[in-house]
Formats: C-alpha cells, structure tokens, sequence
C-alpha cells in the first residue's frame, strides 16, 4: 500500500485563508442546502463531562455532507472560565474524513470554523425569516461566535443600529470597539438586557450562562421580529413559544434530544414538538417550506450547532489552501 498522507491546517493557516463573509456564507448555506435536500447525514451531538468541579463540557459532533464527499468529527471545549487563564471558552478540532472509505483527508483547527459557521447559521436564518426592512439588531453575548453573528448579519440586512451587551463591562467594550473597527460603524453598548433587545428587529441571545435563567423577557420582544436564542443555557421565559407565529430551528434531532439549550424547557414541557415546529432551516434554503411570509409574523430561529456546516467549512478551507499552498501534508499511514 502506498503512503496515506492528510493535510494539517493550524490557527495560522486558517487565518491566512481568510475565507470571505461570501465564502463562508456560500459554503454554510449549501450544507444547509443538503441538509434540505436530505444528501447530508447528521446525528446528534453528544456530550463528554470530564469533571462536575469544572464548568465546562466537551461537544462531539458528527456528520456527512454527501455531495462534498466528507464526512468529519469535530470536538469542542465549552469552558466559560477559559477567560481567567486567556484562553478562548471554545477550542475546536476538525478531523475530515473520505466517507466511501474512512481515509482521513485532514486535521483542521476548528476553533475559527466554529465561530464562522455559527455566525453564518444565524445570518442565514435572518436571510429568510427577519422582517423586510430589518434595521436595528439587539446582540446579547460577545464570545467568539457573537462577532461572526454580527458581522455575517450586517452582511446580510442593512443595519442602522447595533447594540450589544454582555455580563462583564470589559467584554462587551472591548467587543463593540472590535465591531465599530471592522464594520466602520457605529456601535452601541449597553448596561443591562432590557435597553439592548427591547424593540429590536432582530435579536440574539448568545449568553454564557451557567445555569438556565429567564434573562431575556418576553414582553421586550417587538411583534414581528426574528428572535434568535442559541445559548447553552437557557435565558428565555417559558412564554417566550406562545408568541411566535413560527418556530425554526437547524435541526429537529438535536433540537429534542440532550441537556443543553435555549429552548431545553420548551421541548421538555410540551411546548415546543415535532407537529408545532414550523420548519428546519434547510428545508427553507431548499425552498420545500417557506419562510417569513408576513411582515406581522413573530419568529423564533433555534439553532444549536450542525456538524454539516463545520464539514462544508473544512471543505473551504482545504480547497482553498490547497489553491494557494497553504498547510502542512503529514504522514499518516
């Protein structure tokens, strides 16, 4: 048998890549394409606790994007201490695979994937289910992903005001300044919950809480606006699903299975089910269900994470590198 090598891509190279806002949307939304189409294999992340002293957990997630021919496995520490000894509270590694023979393509740094990839789900969810005309974003949370959620969804809608907080006063300063830089507009921070979300037309809830707590109001939320929560633990009212004319999410298996998320006590009330569900994303990028179809209408986009768009991403960046001659080919067998 000849030698069996895999490309390496490290944090360096993956910035040297620099995928663009387009690249990575382009590439996110035809996994999500995929997904809808049902040429994608995806299951359920699952979750390794390596010590109840320790508040942080290990993600393992899974799938298959069947017209890019990979398959990947990524891990990722969810640490939200990390901040004390400067380090980010997600680390990541990708592994793409050949899924027709198990030959492993690559190793890629996912730390960036997973803030990118998680950035462009909630762009895209706004793509098709923010209001027309959506001027004004409300962004709670500023960890990795929270930049990517703001730069991909200016990229998207044509924002007039972006306000954002955060629990610590140093982050959320330190995140506007980032944005105003990168975005060459003007950011607003604010002091507390209520100021940053009440009447937006868009808003994220990317909180770092450890333990669930009804943070984010239900009589704040504009009517007719996107309502995108996605913390690992939950900050929304139990009353949050009985405004909303549509619940989406990225994907209903994992929406109903594990310990984590935003709408955990929903799908363990009853509240949210299979049958309530308006749709999975990618069902409305394949164009089989519809999105927002009134400007009237109160959304809620969940989304928890797709292994598909860490593999769609991996993808991007090998072939770009390869383009360009970037990464490290190692010996693998």
């Amino acid at each position: 048998m000849p030698p069996l090598e895999l490309t390496y891509l490290n944090g360096p190279d993956v910035e040297r890549l620099a995928l663009t806002d387009d690249e990575i949307l382009d590439a996110v939304e035809a996994a999500l394409r995929a997904q809808g189409e049902g040429r994608t294999v995806l299951e359920p992340r699952v979750h390794l606790k390596p010590d109840p002293a320790v508040d942080g957990h290990f993600n393992v997630l899974r799938g298959v994007v069947l017209p890019l021919g990979l398959a990947g496995v990524k891990i990722v520490g969810d640490f939200h201490g990390n901040y004390r000894v400067g380090l980010p509270s997600e680390l990541a590694l990708l592994t793409l695979l050949d899924p027709g023979t198990g030959q492993p393509r690559a190793i890629v740094d996912a730390t960036g994937i997973t803030e990118m990839r998680t950035g462009a789900v909630t762009a895209l969810g706004a793509r098709h289910l923010a209001p027309r005309g959506a001027r004004s974003l409300g962004h709670i949370g500023a960890r990795g992903t929270a930049y990517w959620n703001v730069r991909l969804l200016a990229r998207v809608l044509e924002l007039d005001e972006i306000r954002v907080h955060s629990r610590r006063p140093e982050s959320r300063q330190a995140f506007a300044t980032r944005l105003e830089a990168d975005l060459g507009r003007p950011v607003t921070v604010t002091a507390d919950w209520e100021s940053c979300v009440r009447g937006a037309d868009v808003v994220v809830e990317a909180s770092r809480l450890e333990q669930p707590e009804p943070l984010l109001r239900t009589d704040w939320i504009k009517p007719g606006a996107l309502v995108v929560p996605y913390g690992t633990m939950s900050a929304v009212e139990l009353s949050r699903t009985a405004i909303m004319d549509k619940v989406v999410v990225d994907d209903w298996g994992q929406a109903g299975a594990g310990p984590y998320g935003a709408l955990r006590r929903h799908v363990d009330q009853g509240l949210v089910t299979a049958e309530t569900l308006h749709a999975e994303l990618g069902q409305i990028v394949a164009g089989l269900r519809p999105g927002r179809e009134s400007d009237d209408e109160t959304i809620l986009f969940w989304h928890r994470g797709l292994s598909t768009t860490d593999v769609a991403l991996g993808h991007a960046l090998l072939t770009k590198a390869e383009r360009l001659g970037i990464g490290q080919r190692l010996r693998y067998h």
